[in-house]
């Protein structure tokens, strides 16, 4: 599941407006049209700027490469004919369900999915395809999306109760190779006009680990070296970083890159972060700003404290 190397293409329609809810508030986690993105202690939304280094932080980082600058892997317009990013997808009780044939069945939930009439899906290699259903909101995720004919089929596809915390089944995918949501760690545009994004990121790595940190349940690497990044490591950006001299935009998604990091989730461009397609991003500001952050000024934390159960996503609060 390969992000693309430069400003990845993502979606085949216009961005989504947003919805009702959409921005964050003073007391509670993220939301999305109504409906909580994860509570507020599960681990996607619990802060990490106290917690300690990781006791392999340095190895991890020299591994991604020091000197790799970070990339918004989302903006505005199109590359190579689709918008910029991970789009996602509004769903009611009236939207029909569809079941879906996977190649990765075994690790897959099996429906059925809601899928609009016209879906905002990823372009690339990767056509995520990603849908919350605002009436019950669960989230459905799916990757490598095709409708042939009448027949929807997809690589793997995953269903999340986004007021729970149930993880996958150790050792299973989801849409992502991690194993993880996508959408409660992408950069949506509407948080950060609100002035503050309330979660972590979701970012990518080019080598991994054969290996995963909780809350991760699925690796995608032959390699055995440990010294490569597992997925599930959470990097945070150093608490010296100077923020000051970056455009208002960007400076939020570093401040928030400060205190919830970012979660590797997937292999793909190194340093690559995730993140809505917007008609109101500013692509040369984001590419020229975040290039001047390096994976140098990142630290790997060590999460160990926060899990309360290895098969949950409820956070022990710092």
């Amino acid at each position: 599941m390969l992000s693309l190397l430069f400003l990845s293409a993502s979606c085949t329609a216009g961005r989504p407006a947003p919805g009702p809810g959409d921005a964050p508030s003073a007391t509670d986690g993220p939301t999305l049209a109504g409906c909580s993105v994860f509570p507020v202690d599960h681990v996607w939304n619990t802060p990490v700027d106290a917690l300690p280094v990781h006791p392999n932080s340095a190895a991890y980082i020299a591994s991604i490469g020091p000197d790799t600058g970070l990339h918004p892997d989302f903006g505005a317009g199109l590359w190579e004919g689709a918008p910029i990013g991970i789009p996602y997808n509004l769903a009611n009780a009236a939207t029909p369900r569809y079941a879906f044939r996977f190649d990765y069945a075994d690790e897959s939930d099996p429906g059925p999915y809601p899928v609009p009439a016209t879906p905002r899906i990823e372009g690339g290699s990767d056509r995520h395809l990603i849908v919350l259903d605002t009436d019950t909101c669960k989230l459905y995720e799916l990757f490598d999306v095709d409708l042939t004919g009448a027949t929807w089929s997809a690589g793997s596809g995953a269903v999340f109760d986004l007021t729970g915390y149930a993880l996958r089944p150790d050792g299973w995918t989801s849409a992502d190779a991690a194993g993880l949501a996508i959408l409660p760690g992408l950069v949506r545009y509407d948080e950060v006009a609100a002035g503050e994004i309330r979660h972590a990121l979701r970012f990518t790595a080019s080598v991994t680990q054969r290996a995963y940190l909780w809350p991760a349940r699925h690796y995608a690497s032959s390699a055995t070296d440990p010294n490569l990044p597992p997925m599930g490591l959470r990097l945070r950006l150093r608490a010296d970083f100077d923020t000051r001299g970056f455009s208002p935009e960007v400076r939020v998604i570093l401040e928030a890159l400060k205190k919830y990091g970012m979660i590797l989730a997937d292999n793909g461009g190194d340093g690559y972060i995730s993140g809505v397609p917007d008609e109101r991003w500013d692509n040369d500001t984001l590419v020229s700003e975040l290039r001047r952050v390096k994976v140098s000024d990142f630290e790997a934390v060590d999460t160990v404290s926060l899990m309360l159960d290895p098969d949950s996503g409820r956070a022990r609060q710092p």
